[in-house]
C-alpha cells in the first residue's frame, strides 16, 4: 500500500510538471488561433503516419514519429487549458481519436513484422505481442470509460496512455532483441493494468455495498 501511494504521488508530480511544460510550449499557438481540436486531429494524422512508417519496416523513424505524435496527447489538453476551452466534446473527440491512433500504430507494427524479412524469426511473436498490446490498450480505455459511466474514478494502473506511447516508441527504436523484450514487457504491463482497474473498481463497489 505504501509503495502504491509513493507511485501515485510520483505520477501526480510528473503529470503536474509535464502539464506546465506543455502549457508553456503551446502558448504561442494560442496566440495565433490554433484550436485544441485541430491539435487532436493533427495528432491522429501523425499517428497514422507513424503506423504507415512502421508497416514499411522503418523502425527507427517510425518509433521517433510515435513519440512525436504522442506529444500531441499533451498539447491539445494543454492548449484547451491555456485558452480555457475545455469542453465535453473536446474530451470525447480526444479519447475517441486516441483509440484510432493506438490502432494505427499497433496494426502498423504488426504489418512491419509481416513485411520485414530481417525479422522473419520473430514474425509470429511480434505479431502476437502487437495483438495482445492492442487488445489490452483498448480494454484499459474501456474499463475507465465504463467505470466513469458508473460514476467511479478509474485513472489507475502502471501503463496508461503516456506510458504505452513512450514504451512503444522507444522499443521500436531499439535493436531487435531489446525491442522484443520491450514489447513483451508492454504486453504484460498492459494486461496487468487491466487487472489493476478491475480490482480498483471491485474495491470501490464493495466499499459502497458494505455501507
Amino acid at each position: 500500500m505504501a509503495y502504491s501511494m509513493e507511485v501515485a504521488t510520483l505520477r501526480a508530480e510528473v503529470q503536474l510538471r509535464t502539464r506546465r511544460f506543455a502549457e508553456t510550449v503551446v502558448a504561442p499557438l494560442a496566440r495565433v488561433g490554433v484550436t485544441p481540436n485541430a491539435l487532436t486531429v493533427t495528432g491522429l494524422i501523425l499517428n497514422v503516419g507513424a503506423g504507415v512508417v512502421l508497416a514499411s519496416g522503418e523502425w527507427m523513424i517510425g518509433g521517433a514519429l510515435v513519440l512525436i505524435a504522442g506529444a500531441f496527447d499533451m498539447f491539445d489538453g494543454a492548449l484547451a487549458r491555456v485558452l480555457n476551452q475545455k469542453t465535453d466534446f473536446g474530451a470525447f473527440l480526444d479519447s475517441t481519436l486516441d483509440r484510432y491512433s493506438e490502432v494505427a500504430v499497433l496494426v502498423g507494427l504488426q504489418i512491419g513484422f509481416l513485411q520485414d524479412e530481417g525479422l522473419a524469426d520473430y514474425r509470429l511473436t511480434g505479431i502476437g505481442l502487437g495483438a495482445v498490446i492492442l487488445a489490452n490498450s483498448l480494454m484499459i480505455s474501456y474499463a475507465r470509460a465504463r467505470a466513469e459511466g458508473l460514476r467511479l474514478d478509474c485513472e489507475v494502473g502502471w501503463f496508461q496512455r503516456p506510458e504505452r506511447v513512450t514504451f512503444t516508441g522507444v522499443a521500436t527504436m531499439l535493436p531487435t532483441t531489446f525491442m522484443m523484450v520491450g514489447l513483451a514487457i508492454l504486453a504484460i504491463g498492459t494486461l496487468w493494468t487491466v487487472v489493476q482497474r478491475i480490482h480498483h473498481v471491485w474495491q470501490l463497489t464493495e466499499r459502497e455495498r458494505r455501507r
